[in-house]
């Protein structure tokens, strides 16, 4: 499971890695056994050249005896003159030679000591001796730590009738295969060892080479967003399977800008269709009570009067404070959709929030700016908009009964510039907390609700953010930070 937590280049340069160091192992094994084979079939083929001259060796000693040719003779056969010891010697290989009922008659000296030789045969040999009749029986043996090849054949007269059984036990030395194989490994090692360091480096620039489209990919496709515009994947030489997931991606960032037009359309269109239904309403509030004071004006107008001219002046005040009303729905309605301009003017935003704050004639907002100067680049009329509309909210928040107080910060924190506007007003209970910045939501018996909305949108243009706390009856304090520098 660890493993496929790796990443694809991580794990490519160990698969790569682990398969040489597994091919090098697998050589020396195969390496190890072919040698093992080989000296097998050497001890056995030398073995079977001995054994076939030692056999003639006795078939002449047979023809040339003057003793007869049977059984009880064979010891003196082989004794006389020490003919065993002279086979033997000429051969260099041990000779044992036994009865029919496998007990030893007489053995060749010098070669090996006495209690690695068999006095008696075991009745397993003897059986399957006489099975074999005229083949020889190979046995395997290790004794005193050395490993032996022992051959037993029948050694027979002319006419192929059996006189005893030839043992001839043959020491495995193995000491010459055992050092060439040592040295073999040795060289295998060396070249193995600088084919690890080539296929470690291979490994690495072509695991790098392998996934640096990969890399592009996957950079791509974290930087995709359904808000902006996207990149197309451009890559040079690559496989064809890189090539269908970059076409893939493409097709998708197509579709994807597709969708993403269509829906941007789709909620414009809902928005501007709300907010046309909401102006219309608005404005039909205060279109009422002027219809309803003209028709009452029409109905009780007489010149003759004598208090004409005070029905007049109520009628026009009505009918102006009506228009007023109108006026401000329609100025809210298009400071809002006069969305802000990406101006990115390096000002001192001390300076500007102080200019924003002079047009207010109300002695209890406070300005105790932490900093002298604090650059950083935005619009300059924006930035008033955006005080000068946190600092209505919070003078409207504050009901009669309270003290009113209304304080502005400007300060600076990492690398952001901070706005608050904090105020000691009624707060805002938790069910509008989540439709504050909404367009259209207000608490207030005027207005439209657009305030919040388009400071938000100014301050998200600007790569900003605005949030507030708020506790009901203590206030509520409202927080801007946007970067100094503008990427």
């Amino acid at each position: 499971m660890k493993l496929l937590k790796l990443s694809l280049r991580t794990r490519i340069f160990i698969s790569m890695t682990v398969l040489v160091l597994l091919a090098s192992i697998l050589i020396a094994a195969v390496s190890i056994y072919q040698y093992k084979e080989e000296a097998e079939e050497y001890h056995q083929e030398r073995l079977d050249r001995k054994e076939a001259r030692i056999q003639i060796a006795i078939d002449n000693a047979l023809r040339s005896t003057t003793y007869p040719v049977d059984e009880e003779h064979l010891s003196r056969i082989f004794g006389y003159k020490q003919k065993i010891y002279q086979i033997s010697e000429e051969h260099t290989l041990p000779i044992n030679i036994y009865g029919l009922d496998g007990k030893l008659l007489i053995k060749s000296e010098g070669f090996f000591a006495g209690d690695t030789i068999d006095t008696q045969l075991s009745p397993v040999i003897l059986d399957t001796l006489a099975s074999l009749y005229d083949k020889k029986y190979l046995v395997k043996s290790e004794k005193n730590g050395e490993k032996f090849l022992s051959s037993y054949t029948y050694i027979a007269d002319i006419s192929s009738k059996p006189l005893g059984i030839l043992n001839l036990p043959y020491l495995e030395d193995d000491d010459l295969i055992t050092r060439e194989l040592i040295e073999f490994l040795q060289r295998v090692g060396q070249v193995y060892l600088l084919m690890m360091l080539i296929a470690i480096a291979l490994a690495y620039f072509l695991s790098k080479y392998i996934t640096r489209s990969l890399k592009t990919i996957s950079e791509t496709i974290d930087q995709t967003r359904l808000d902006k515009r996207n990149k197309r994947i451009q890559i040079g030489d690559a496989s064809d399977e890189i090539y269908s997931l970059v076409n893939a991606y493409n097709s998708m960032i197509d579709e994807l800008e597709e969708s993403a037009a269509m829906l941007a359309k789709s909620e414009r269109e809902a928005a501007w269709r709300e907010m046309a239904k909401q102006v219309a309403h608005e404005i039909k509030n205060p279109l009422t009570p002027m219809r309803l004071t003209v028709q009452s004006f029409q109905r009780k107008f007489d010149p003759k009067d004598p208090k004409i001219d005070q029905k007049i002046k109520e009628y026009s005040d009505t009918l102006i404070q009506q228009i007023d009303t109108m006026s401000s729905i329609a100025s809210a309605f298009s400071n809002f959709a006069q969305m802000p301009a990406q101006k990115n003017e390096t000002l001192d935003v001390v300076k500007i929030v102080g200019l924003a704050l002079d047009i207010f004639n109300e002695d209890y907002i406070v300005f105790p700016s932490e900093k002298e100067e604090i650059i950083a680049k935005f619009d300059r009329t924006q930035l008033i908009r955006v005080v000068t509309n946190l600092v209505k909210n919070g003078i409207q928040a504050i009901p009669e009964d309270h003290t009113p107080k209304v304080e502005v910060r400007v300060y600076t924190e990492n690398n952001d510039v901070i706005i608050t506007v904090a105020d000691n007003g009624i707060g805002i209970t938790e069910d509008n907390k989540k439709m504050i910045f909404e367009p259209k939501f207000t608490t207030k018996t005027s207005g439209m609700g657009l305030g919040l909305g388009m400071v938000k949108n100014i301050v998200e243009t600007y790569k900003g953010s605005i949030t507030f706390t708020s506790q009901e009856g203590k206030g509520t304090v409202f927080k801007v930070k946007f970067p100094r520098e503008q990427l």
